[in-house]
C-alpha cells in the first residue's frame, strides 16, 4: 500500500490470490500513486482488478471514507482533488506531535514518519505504530484509546474534503462512490439518514455492507439500509496490516441474499 499499510501492492495481490480472491481494488487513504502497480500485480496472480481510493471527507464534526471503485485514474480533477486532501496531513502530523510530547511522548513526529516516509500521506496509524514499537502501548488499539482519539493528547482534528467534492471527484471520473463502513461511524440515527440522504443526492451509489470493521449483525443493518437509499452493496476487508487488521483478505462472508452488488454495476470498468 501507498498510504498507511504495511504490504506491497505485490505482496497484498499475492495474499488476496492465495485466499481465493477473483476480483480485488486496491484502497488506499487519499492516494492513488500505488494503483499501476496494483492493476500490473493483479494480472501477474490471474485476479481482476478495479482501480480504487478510500477518500477522507468531514461530514458533520466527523471524518467519514468514501470509497471510489473503478474510474479513470488519469481523471485531473479527480487527482488534483486527493492532492488538496492530502495537503493538510503534515501540518496536522506536527500538532499531534506537540499534544504526544506534552504528554511525555517525545519524537513522535519522526517516529512515525519512518513508517510512511512521506509527510504529505502521515496519518494517525502512523503515529500508532510508533508508539506500540518504543513500548508505550502493546497494540494500536490501546494506542487510539489512550491517545488518538478526540479528548486525548495526540488528537487532532482535520478538515477534510466536502461529501459532495469527493463524490463527484469519483463520479466525474467514471466511478462508483460508496460510504465506507458506516458503522463505525457513531452517527446518531438522524445524523446518519442525513449522510445517506446527502450522499445519494450527490450521485454516490454505493454502501459497504460486509466489511472487516462490521460486526455480523452490522451486516443485516446495512443490508436493509441499502435496499431502502437504493444503493449496491460493497465488501470490502479493511486489510491493513497482518498484525493490525481484523480480517484477513479473502475470508469475508458473501453479501446477504437481496442486495445488488457493486461489482455487477462496475463489470464494464474492470481490469
Amino acid at each position: 500500500m501507498v498510504s498507511d499499510g504495511t504490504l506491497t501492492p505485490e505482496a497484498l495481490a499475492e495474499r488476496a490470490k492465495a485466499n481465493g480472491v477473483q476480483l480485488w481494488a486496491l484502497t488506499d487513504h487519499d492516494e492513488i500513486g500505488g494503483l499501476q502497480r496494483a492493476r500490473d500485480a493483479a494480472h501477474a496472480q490471474g485476479m481482476r482488478y478495479l482501480t480504487g481510493v478510500e477518500i477522507s471527507v468531514t461530514f458533520l464534526h466527523q471524518t467519514v471514507h468514501i470509497v471510489g471503485l473503478g474510474f479513470d485514474a488519469s481523471n485531473n480533477e479527480l487527482r488534483q482533488g486527493l492532492q488538496r486532501t492530502r495537503g493538510g496531513r503534515r501540518e496536522r502530523a506536527m500538532e499531534m506531535s506537540d499534544g504526544l510530547a506534552k504528554a511525555g511522548i517525545q519524537d513522535a513526529y519522526d517516529g512515525a514518519l519512518k513508517y510512511v516516509g512521506n509527510p504529505e500521506l502521515i496519518s494517525r496509524t502512523h503515529f500508532a505504530r510508533f508508539l506500540v514499537e518504543t513500548g508505550v502501548c502493546k497494540d494500536t488499539n490501546e494506542v487510539f484509546r489512550k491517545y488518538l482519539t478526540e479528548g486525548k493528547p495526540g488528537y487532532v482534528p482535520h478538515r477534510w474534503a466536502l461529501l459532495k467534492d469527493a463524490v463527484q471527484w469519483i463520479t466525474q471520473a467514471g466511478g462508483m462512490a460508496v460510504i465506507a463502513h458506516p458503522a463505525r461511524y457513531k452517527f446518531s440515527p438522524n445524523e446518519e439518514f442525513a449522510l445517506f440522504t446527502e450522499f445519494k443526492g450527490h450521485g454516490g451509489q454505493g454502501v459497504e455492507v460486509v466489511t472487516g470493521s462490521h460486526s455480523v449483525p452490522e451486516y443485516q443493518i446495512y443490508a436493509s439500509t441499502a435496499k431502502e437509499f437504493g444503493l449496491a452493496a460493497s465488501r470490502g476487508s479493511d486489510f491493513h496490516s497482518p498484525d493490525e487488521s481484523h480480517t484477513e483478505l479473502g475470508t469475508l462472508p458473501p453479501l446477504p441474499v437481496g442486495l445488488t452488488p457493486v461489482w455487477e454495476l462496475l463489470s464494464s470498468r474492470i481490469q
